[in-house]
């Protein structure tokens, strides 16, 4: 600790004390890639998919959302993004999902980011459509 002497006055370096981190407003609780959606939960998690399925699901269960907000589902084939779903998450918990449609060019590595309102990544799921 330095101590500073200033027209004979003793002025102490003031202490700095940290608030804890803030909570955050969101908590993703769980993130799955699935076949369907049945009463809000994912069925058939799996990171390969057959194309013959016809469409698949990113499902995302917040355990805490603080307020009213949203998020993103970004899709991505290999590097290329495919498309951007916004989704609306509301307080307490809330669950939700993206899906798309297969079709035969779909085949090959995917992923999907999903997003805070800030555009920071929460979590990235990886996954495979094959035949």
């Amino acid at each position: 600790m330095a101590i500073i002497f200033c027209a004979g006055l003793i002025t102490l370096p003031a202490q700095v004390f940290c608030a804890p981190p803030a909570a955050p407003d969101i908590v993703l609780g769980q993130a799955e890639m699935c076949e369907s959606i049945e009463n809000y939960q994912p069925v058939n998690p799996a990171v390969v998919f057959s194309i013959s399925r016809g469409e698949l699901f990113c499902f995302s269960e917040f355990d805490q959302v603080r307020s009213k907000t949203h998020i993103f589902h970004k899709w991505f084939k290999q590097d290329r993004l495919i498309f951007t779903m916004r989704l609306t998450l509301s307080p307490p918990k809330w669950s939700s999902f993206s899906r798309i449609q297969l079709r035969d060019a779909d085949k090959g590595p995917w992923r999907v980011e999903i997003r805070d309102p800030n555009e920071k990544i929460l979590k990235t799921l990886r996954f495979s459509i094959s035949d």
